[in-house]
């Protein structure tokens, strides 16, 4: 079938483009640092505190530096050499890997070693997020770019979906978490020479004035956007509240009775379903891309509230697949349209703002899910989280019509 066939062609026509390839290997390297990283930090704090609240400051102490840090970060992206930017953050993964490796060797009585070195991990994070994300358009044309994000995004999560199930298995199988770390600095390291290897276009930088007024223009001009606007604040809120991955060391250990290979399944489950979705997008063109976000939000809140009152490993694994799978789409819908509507001299500014609301529906969401269970138990937490999050949705169907009404997510829609 020749139309197939094209079809096919057409939705990987972003891998002819050798950049991409280089872009995204080193990109599922850092990746899988980072994942791995998570299972080792979350059961190493759990083990030496105990504290479900403890689990929730891991994802405060990543989050404090971005939000610290965007506006600075944003420009940067706008004015630095983006890939040289991009490189000297992957060194920076690797540098915090090699730091949590030499303090697990002390043995720390406390956690808080392993909360200095996440807040200097936060601070790479801010770099790293706006500058990768904003060169993405810099490696293919907008015309292979929705195919682009959805098979960046599926790279992602096989990355999301092999790091904690490995971080698991090598802390498992070493009897700690040093092992983890060391593997982790080898596989920053391997991401910083695939992004060197790439050769970009250098681009002149803006030449406008730094003012107080360029380094808001990004806020300035997400809030004038209310298509975008109401897509990257319906996932802070809905992700913010319905968020329960901080609470799964809990879950591992107390719920569910597994140890850290358990973890690691747990953790890798949302990124298996959130990488099937990928791939599926990957191959069709998205119609009703705003009413499908929606229901997809509201179905991300109802797999919650499911796994909050799971006791079955197996049942708890299919519903954090779903909560994955649904919440990829608001992921690859927020992309495009940030990437493709916004100008490319604003990039940076603007996917730094966006990843602000990323990280406070991530990492915050990881300190308000802590704080939750401190103060009414984990599964009431995760439970209570899981209606906040469909609650959200239905506010935001009736406040952005822009977002329930929008169709294909191209410029020329």
């Amino acid at each position: 079938m020749p139309g197939t066939s094209s079809q096919v062609a057409a939705s990987r026509a972003a891998f002819t483009y050798p950049n991409f390839s280089e872009f995204q290997l080193g990109r599922f390297f850092v990746v899988l640092t980072t994942e791995m990283q998570s299972v080792a930090v979350g059961w190493q704090v759990y083990e030496i505190t105990k504290q479900p609240l403890d689990l929730g400051l891991v994802g405060l102490a990543q989050f404090l530096p971005a939000i610290l840090l965007f506006l600075v970060s944003g420009h940067a992206a706008d004015r630095l050499d983006r890939r040289k930017l991009l490189l000297t953050c992957y060194a920076g993964y690797a540098a915090c890997s090699l730091l949590f490796f030499a303090v697990t060797l002390r043995h720390p009585a406390t956690a808080a070693p392993l909360y200095a070195i996440l807040v200097l991990l936060g601070v790479v994070r801010a770099f790293s997020a706006p500058v990768s994300r904003a060169i993405l358009p810099q490696i293919v044309p907008e015309e292979h770019f929705a195919s682009a994000v959805a098979w960046g995004s599926s790279i992602f999560q096989v990355a999301t979906i092999l790091g904690p199930a490995l971080g698991g298995i090598v802390y498992a199988a070493a009897r700690g978490p040093a092992a983890v770390y060391a593997l982790g600095a080898a596989c920053a390291v391997t991401a910083a020479v695939m992004i060197a290897r790439m050769r970009l276009d250098a681009r002149a930088p803006a030449r406008e004035p730094t003012t107080m007024r360029t380094v808001l223009a990004g806020l300035r001009y997400i809030r004038q956007e209310r298509l975008i606007l109401g897509a990257i604040s319906l996932d802070l809120f809905a992700v913010l509240l319905g968020g329960a991955v901080a609470l799964l060391p809990v879950y591992a250990r107390e719920i569910l009775h597994t140890g850290p290979w358990g973890l690691g399944l747990l953790r890798s489950a949302p990124g298996i379903g959130a990488g099937c979705m990928a791939l599926l997008l990957a191959h069709k063109q998205m119609r009703h891309a705003g009413k499908r976000m929606l229901w997809c939000v509201a179905g991300f809140g109802l797999f919650t509230v499911l796994f909050g009152i799971s006791r079955s490993f197996v049942a708890s694994m299919i519903a954090l697949f779903f909560v994955g799978a649904l919440d990829m789409v608001s992921v690859i819908v927020r992309a495009v349209l940030i990437q493709l509507w916004t100008p490319d001299a604003m990039r940076g500014r603007v996917n730094a703002v966006d990843m602000i609301f990323i990280g406070a529906s991530n990492e915050l969401g990881e300190f308000e899910s802590g704080v939750t269970a401190h103060w009414l138990g984990t599964i009431p937490a995760v439970v209570l989280g899981g209606v906040a999050a469909m609650a959200v949705t239905a506010i935001w169907a009736w406040r952005f019509p822009e977002l329930r009404d929008a169709d294909r997510l191209t410029l020329s829609e």
